[in-house]
C-alpha cells in the first residue's frame, strides 16, 4: 500500500515485531506493509494495542523488528547494529513527545540546541540552527525562559524546535497534542504542516483525536497489528 504518488520515502515488508510475556507471545505488528511518500502528512490511528507506537518506536531505530524489512530513503533500517541506528537517528530523524521532554533546568535556547551537540558544529553554528528554529516555532523572544515559564502550547512548540534544529528529513510525533487545548493543538498541526510543505519534511504522528488525524493528507488505521484502513484526503 501506498500512502501517495511522490516517490516512496519509508519502505516496510512484513514488518513484524513479537514480544514474550511468560508463556504468551505479543504480536503488535504483524506482517505489515507499507510504503510512505516523501514529504507526506500520515497520521497513525487505532486502539490501544494496535501497533501503532511499535510502529513509531521502529521508524525511529528505537525497537527493531522480529521479521521483515524497514529501509528510510536508502538506508535499510532493519539491517543496522544499535550504534549505526544511534548515528543515523541524530542526523535524519525528530521526535516530538506528547510530554514534551524538557529539561526543566535549561532554557527553550538550551533545550533546542541540545541535539547538536552530538554534532560537529562551532558554537556559532549551533546558536545560527537554534536562533532559526525559534523563529520557525515562532518563539524567538522566548528563548530565555525556563519550561516553567511557558504554557502547553509553547513547551510543546519548543519540543517541536529541538525536534527540526537538525534539519531531519523525517518527523515522527507521538500525540503531539495530546495534552494541550483545541486551539494550541491546532497551531501545532498548523506548524506540522508548514514544516512539511516548507521544509519538505515526511511527518508520520501517532494520535487518538479524529481532528487532528483528518489535518494529515493520509490516516492509516491500525487493527491487531495490520492496516485495517488507509484514507486520503482529497
Amino acid at each position: 500500500m501506498t500512502t501517495g504518488a511522490d516517490h516512496t520515502f519509508i519502505r516496510c515488508r512484513g514488518l513484524t515485531k513479537v514480544y514474550r510475556k511468560g508463556d504468551n507471545e505479543i504480536v503488535p505488528l504483524a506482517g505489515l506493509d507499507l510504503d510512505i511518500a516523501r514529504g507526506s502528512f500520515v497520521s497513525l490511528m487505532g486502539p490501544s494495542g494496535s501497533g501503532k507506537t511499535t510502529l513509531l518506536n521502529l521508524l525511529a531505530g528505537i525497537d527493531s523488528a522480529t521479521r521483515g524489512t524497514l529501509a528510510i530513503g536508502p538506508r535499510e533500517i532493519s539491517a543496522m547494529t544499535r550504534d549505526q541506528l544511534a548515528a543515523w537517528r541524530a542526523r535524519e530523524v525528530g521526535i516530538i513527545f506528547q510530554s514534551y521532554n524538557l529539561v526543566p533546568v535549561l532554557t527553550a535556547f538550551e533545550n533546542i540546541e541540545l541535539p547538536l551537540l552530538l554534532q560537529p558544529l562551532s558554537r556559532r553554528e549551533r546558536e545560527a540552527r537554534v536562533l532559526r528554529a525559534l523563529e520557525t516555532v515562532g518563539l524567538s523572544d522566548r528563548a530565555g525562559h525556563y519550561p516553567r515559564q511557558l504554557s502547553g502550547g509553547q513547551e510543546q512548540r519548543v519540543a517541536i524546535a529541538r525536534a527540526i534544529v537538525a534539519d531531519p528529513p523525517l518527523l515522527l510525533a507521538d500525540e503531539p497534542t495530546g495534552d494541550l487545548d483545541r486551539t494550541s493543538a491546532d497551531m501545532v498541526l498548523d506548524l506540522l504542516e508548514r514544516l512539511r510543505t516548507e521544509r519538505g519534511a515526511t511527518i508520520v504522528m501517532v494520535t487518538h483525536d479524529p481532528a487532528a488525524a483528518a489535518r494529515a493528507q493520509v490516516q492509516l488505521h491500525l487493527d491487531k497489528g495490520r492496516l485495517a484502513e488507509t484514507v486520503v484526503r482529497a
